[in-house]
């Protein structure tokens, strides 16, 4: 696997997404502590901000309805959740909800990292 300047190169698809998870939680988490810190550096906070919406992207965009059913439309609702709290925060709203949805991808991550360790 190759991960460097932003890009994952690999053949394994799940390894790609394992990658992905590991960078959107980082990015969401930096986020959220910037905007409960009243010094933090605008312009940090906004590429942490922007870089967990391409992600939530990618992940919404790599999802199988087909092949996925129900657990694909409930990754898709999900995603569009921390999508949905990441610019409710950046309006200045409360922050409990993206603290839920940086609390509820660590669960899929985690789940993600057991389905890998089973193959």
């Amino acid at each position: 696997m190759l991960f460097a300047a932003g890009c994952v190169e690999s053949n394994d698809p799940h390894l790609v997404i394992l990658v992905l998870f590991e960078e959107l939680l980082k990015c969401m988490r930096s986020f959220d502590e910037m905007m409960r810190a009243a010094d933090s550096d605008k312009k940090e906070c906004a590429s942490h901000f922007s870089r967990s919406l391409t992600i939530l992207y990618a992940l919404q965009s790599s999802l199988d309805f087909e092949k996925g059913g129900e657990i694909a439309n409930n990754l898709f609702r999900l995603y569009e959740y921390a999508r949905q709290q990441l610019l409710s925060a950046k309006q200045g709203k409360e922050l409990e909800g993206l603290q839920t949805a940086i609390w509820s991808l660590t669960e899929i991550q985690g789940a993600w990292e057991q389905i890998g360790g089973q193959k």
